[in-house]
């Protein structure tokens, strides 16, 4: 008897959908789809202030000097592409916290803080929901409205419940103070609060130091745990500046969050380095801490990448290239701020400083500029400027170039 696989060709034949017969298309990211979508666009005057990458002058994203001297330096001394250990590299893990919390914090030299290098910021974050699940099964993690469009995905699938808090002022174009205050001292204990720790992206509304010993006090009170991303240290004031507030928490709480990234500060945006961090009452919780993070790491990967981090690495303990890297990065800073005034005085002139007045008081890459969803369709569909549906704006995307023509846009559809 012949036992050869027969293929049945009649009309009638069944045809099996396969394993993944079930399965349906889902949409594209949008900013992402955006991105497509401007390329595809054949206006010569088109402008893109979607996604967020920083951009300079001649609307690139380039690679920093510093980075392309330490990766030639990297090419000269490397010699292994062996594993490292699962936490990361040990002079990567303390060049960051160290950035983050300065040199001569207590935390460090009480080893309170437990850290392990990250492939970029987005899964130090997963890694932070999972960790929370650990500590407290009950808890819940609260966001701020608006926030990075991305933290509600990367959270909420590990199965960790989120809730929303107050953060933005839509009418005002500023931090919702009192109405964030009022919700943050019902938080329960246990629960863990996500804050940005400077650049707020998408608002570009930054807490002051006040603001955030408001809330050092209501965790104080409440017993709730904050959990401070922060991915654009150096955009905004300056490094220590932008980390004033983390440090805050971290000189009067005995436990914080920290999810960092060096895509931002490092244009290292596809070389994936990050960091995810906590600080422990004690330095044999922070030891239980590393464990635990370990354990979590071991179900999405073995070792964290190393090219991103040794680049780090090296510019931060090269004092040639530290400088190097600071005096990049302060360019970069100042130009955000640059356009920010630039743009003031364009929409001044054209009188609409009573609608986007706001953008010039804020910080960072990002900012609202309270558009309608059908205006900012408009603006795309007859104008060819792109930006999120919800009005936030890459401010990196504007230039001398463009601006008139933006502003003339805008003028369009207001």
């Amino acid at each position: 008897m012949s036992h050869s696989l027969r293929v049945h060709t009649s009309a009638n034949a069944v045809i099996p959908r396969g394993f993944t017969g079930g399965l349906s298309a889902l949409p594209a990211d949008p900013l992402l789809g955006l991105s497509a979508l401007f390329r595809q666009d054949t206006n010569p005057n088109k402008v893109d202030l979607g996604v967020g990458v920083y951009k300079d002058e001649a609307g690139l994203a380039p690679v920093m000097d510093s980075v392309k001297q330490a990766e030639q330096l990297l090419v000269n001394t490397e010699d292994s592409k062996a594993y490292i250990a699962p936490r990361g590299d040990e002079v990567f893990i303390d060049s960051i916290e160290k950035l983050l919390l300065d040199d001569r914090h207590p935390v460090l030299a009480d080893q309170r803080i437990a850290s392990i290098q990250t492939p970029g910021g987005s899964c130090a974050l997963r890694i932070a929901a999972d960790f929370i699940l650990r500590c407290n099964s009950n808890a819940t993690l609260w966001l701020p409205d608006p926030t990075w469009v991305n933290h509600q995905p990367l959270l909420a699938r590990t199965g960790l419940p989120l809730k929303e808090y107050p953060y933005y002022d839509y009418t005002g174009h500023e931090v919702n103070v009192a109405a964030m205050l009022e919700t943050l001292a019902k938080v329960p204990a246990g629960d863990v609060v996500l804050l940005h720790g400077c650049c707020h992206n998408p608002s570009g509304a930054d807490l002051t130091l006040e603001q955030w010993q408001a809330i050092a006090d209501l965790a104080k009170q409440q017993g709730f745990i904050p959990f401070v991303d922060i991915a654009y240290q150096g955009f905004g004031e300056g490094l220590d500046q932008d980390a004033a507030g983390l440090r805050l928490l971290a000189d009067q709480l005995p436990e914080v969050i920290i999810t960092a990234s060096c895509s931002k500060n490092f244009a290292l945006y596809r070389e994936r380095a990050g960091t995810f961090s906590v600080i422990a009452p004690n330095v044999k919780l922070a030891e239980i801490c590393q464990s635990q993070a370990l354990d979590i790491v071991r179900g999405y990967y073995f070792v964290p990448p190393t090219h991103g981090g040794n680049v780090v690495k090296i510019i931060l303990s090269t004092p040639e290239l530290r400088e190097t890297w600071g005096f990049e990065l302060d360019r970069i800073r100042e130009r955000i701020a640059s356009v920010r005034t630039m743009f003031d005085l364009a929409v001044t002139e054209a009188g609409l400083r009573d609608r986007f007045g706001h953008i010039a008081h804020q910080q960072g890459m990002f900012s609202f500029l309270g558009l309608s969803e059908l205006q900012v369709e408009k603006l795309r569909q007859e104008k060819s400027v792109y930006m999120a549906s919800n009005s936030r704006i890459n401010l990196s995307g504007i230039n001398a170039d463009n601006l008139g023509y933006l502003v003339a846009a805008l003028k369009t559809v207001i």
